[in-house]
């Protein structure tokens, strides 16, 4: 049962992110940006934390998880730092994930050779 809230949630973000392609002029670069932002918000206005409790991973994931995770990183660096946690909260809750993408870039860029389109 929690692979179709996750499968249900995260699908509806994404529905939700391919509508904003196809009926709005927005880029997918502002569109992507807006989700993180939205991550924020929400974390900020207490609904996306019974949301990832809900979904798991089909909410914590996409970029609007990234807001989130952005969120409650710096409201745990306030809490144990003062207001120098504004500044540092927000890279340490996601310094893992970001590390990791990096890793993983790399790895892909070393196994596969890109080639021209022409």
């Amino acid at each position: 049962m929690d692979y179709i809230k996750a499968f249900v949630v995260g699908g509806l973000i994404c529905v939700i992110g391919q509508i904003l392609i196809d009926k709005t002029k927005l880029t997918p670069a502002r569109i992507l940006v807006c989700y993180v932002v939205a991550g924020v918000f929400l974390q900020l206005l207490g609904l996306y934390e019974p949301l990832v409790k809900f979904a798991g991973a089909g909410a914590s994931v996409p970029l609007t998880g990234f807001g989130y995770n952005l969120c409650k990183g710096v409201y745990r660096a306030v809490a144990d730092n003062g207001l120098a946690g504004v500044l540092s909260g927000g890279f340490t809750a996601s310094a893992m994930g970001i590390g990791a993408a990096v890793i993983f870039g790399l790895l892909s860029a070393i196994v596969f050779k890109p080639k021209s389109k022409s």
